[in-house]
């Protein structure tokens, strides 16, 4: 085995933020306490943003109160503005996730702030964590494209990276929020962060909106990435790609790997496991393929003619 990437699993948000129905609190807190012991690095849990903006993750407070948390995990919070950094502080979470887009009209109509704003904002909400013992990072939704502008540039992105850590993040990660990256793209991108910030933790986020989540993915590992954000069963997805699959799916992710002989640390037997009792929660069908196909490992009886 070589050495370990580390896997984020961002269903609890990601995927339960977008769903049609809200996913009762109780089913959340059952589904995160079923994964913190599968070998996750992290597990974004929820997000600290409007009720009435996302509705669905109203119980982010309840939800964080409400789960045992696994040593060894990271428990992380998406936050949009101080209010959700001082909400998310008070329930004692590990990592704040900040979020900003790279295109300004991505940014107006997800945010409505343009990337300048945000960053702007993002000083203060930087300023209310001091002295307290959280990671801080920052989510650049249409790192590689944009349902509006199209093409992102490539030096945008790696400005805004920079500005980011001069304003004392710790941490960034590059979202393809519509699935518009392909893997020479996203290699091209990570080689650059990653040799302009080498001391800043890089995370791969991305969603199988054209079939090309598992390709991005890897060409990110060949560039050097370590760190991925999924989610189970591949749920997620964005308004502005309507129709669109979701994120790039957890156990499908976790199979590829451990089929190169990359270390996860994450038990894929038991999250299949987990993922089989999915649709029953969110009340319909997934994405994910190798819980429906089973691992590679999976064997099946010669056709009677043959034996």
């Amino acid at each position: 085995m070589s050495a370990r990437v580390f896997i984020n699993e961002v269903a609890p948000r990601d995927g339960f933020q977008i769903e049609r129905d809200f996913i009762p609190t109780a089913d959340k807190i059952a589904l995160i306490d079923a994964l913190s012991p599968l070998g996750f690095a992290k597990i974004e849990a929820s997000s600290f943003t409007s009720p009435k903006a996302i509705p669905n993750l109203a119980d982010a407070a309840d939800v964080f109160h409400g789960i045992r948390r696994q040593p060894g995990v990271d428990y992380v919070a998406l936050i949009p503005n101080e209010k959700g950094v001082e909400r998310a502080l008070a329930c004692g979470v590990d990592e704040l996730n900040f979020v900003m887009s790279a295109s300004d009209s991505h940014g107006r109509a997800n945010l409505r702030m343009t990337a300048d704003q945000s960053l702007a904002r993002f000083e203060a909400m930087v300023a209310l964590a001091d002295g307290h013992d959280v990671f801080l990072n920052a989510s650049i939704s249409t790192a590689f494209g944009c349902p509006f502008e199209g093409v992102v540039r490539a030096e945008r992105v790696l400005e805004i990276v920079a500005r980011l850590g001069a304003r004392g993040l710790q941490g960034v990660t590059l979202c393809d929020t519509t699935g518009m990256a392909n893997p020479r793209q996203v290699a091209d991108l990570c080689a650059d962060v990653l040799k302009r910030h080498p001391d800043m933790a890089l995370t791969l986020h991305l969603h199988n909106t054209r079939g090309m989540g598992l390709a991005n993915a890897l060409a990110g590992y060949q560039a050097g990435v370590m760190r991925f954000d999924a989610a189970l069963g591949g749920l997620g997805g964005c308004p502005f790609a309507p129709g669109a699959s979701g994120n790039v799916c957890s156990e499908d992710l976790v199979h590829m790997f451990e089929q190169m002989g990359v270390h996860t640390g994450v038990d894929l037997d038991r999250l299949l496991g987990v993922a089989e009792g999915l649709p029953a929660i969110v009340g319909h069908d997934v994405p994910g393929q190798v819980v429906k196909a089973g691992t590679a490992q999976r064997r099946y009886p010669l056709p009677a003619s043959l034996r």
